[in-house]
């Protein structure tokens, strides 16, 4: 029996970049999927991950839209019979210097990041506290967890994650729900590359990469992979947990001496 089979799996941000990486290796273990994402999926591994599974839901919609969220959720559960995995993956990243950040862009990043976090978890407790079990699986990053040059609101919204996941965790542990998050380090994704896509960052996107101590950008399967592990049994003593998947970009600071000893 694969790991997954017949679990109902909810994904935000299904329709590229870790969202659809995560739907992908659900199916590939039996699950069956519900996707949620403001860009129609086209192609890409939420294509192929339908294509595995054998029932899927798709609709195109907003994180901040709490009304079109419940009917989604509402949905889904007619659809399915109930909901045993949420992964929020859908996210924007920005920030900047504070003194320069515009209030509408600083509300922007929070809104989709840590409300839209918020949003739909509230929409889909309900189902997982009836059947009395399921896994919430929130996607926070290594931003959440330490500061980084000029990603204040990005920063703020991951932080906040993180422990809205403790909270959940501590609340609704007595009801069988158990409520994780992941903090991924540089993942190779669309939207890291449309921060790295100008020639003038060549120079930042090889630093970022040395940064982590395996030296090279993580890979979205690579969090796909952290997910599968919390929404499946393996994980069922697991809650409440932030699991960094980063590369050893947290572990500390290497300052070139293994070079200059010739280890490297």
């Amino acid at each position: 029996m694969s790991r997954m089979d017949g679990k109902v799996a909810l994904i935000t941000g299904a329709a590229s970049g870790l969202g659809a990486a995560s739907a992908l290796r659900f199916a590939q273990e039996g699950a069956v999927l519900a996707g949620f994402d403001l860009n129609e999926a086209e192609g890409g591994d939420w294509a192929t991950a339908t294509a595995l599974a054998k029932d899927s839901l798709f609709e195109a919609g907003d994180v901040r839209d709490a009304d079109a969220i419940a009917a989604f959720v509402a949905r889904v559960r007619e659809h399915f019979g109930r909901i045993d995995v949420l992964v929020n993956s859908a996210g924007v990243g920005a920030g900047g210097y504070v003194h320069l950040l515009e209030p509408e862009e600083w509300d922007r990043v929070i809104d989709i990041n840590l409300k839209g976090t918020f949003l739909f978890c509230r929409a889909v407790l309900p189902a997982m506290i009836e059947q009395k079990s399921g896994s919430i699986i929130n996607l926070a990053s290594v931003e959440g967890v330490e500061g980084m040059e000029l990603t204040s609101a990005y920063n703020a919204s991951k932080g906040g994650v993180v422990l809205l996941t403790k909270n959940m965790a501590i609340d609704y542990a007595r009801q069988g729900i158990r409520v994780n998050c992941i903090c991924p380090g540089f993942i190779d994704t669309p939207l890291l590359q449309d921060v790295f896509g100008n020639p003038e960052m060549k120079v930042i996107q090889d630093k970022v990469k040395d940064a982590h101590m395996l030296g090279r950008l993580g890979k979205p399967v690579e969090i796909a992979n952290a997910a599968l592990f919390l929404a499946c049994e393996e994980s069922s003593f697991v809650t409440g947990h932030s699991l960094v998947v980063d590369g050893g970009f947290t572990a500390g600071h290497r300052f070139g001496i293994g070079k200059m000893l010739g280890f490297e």
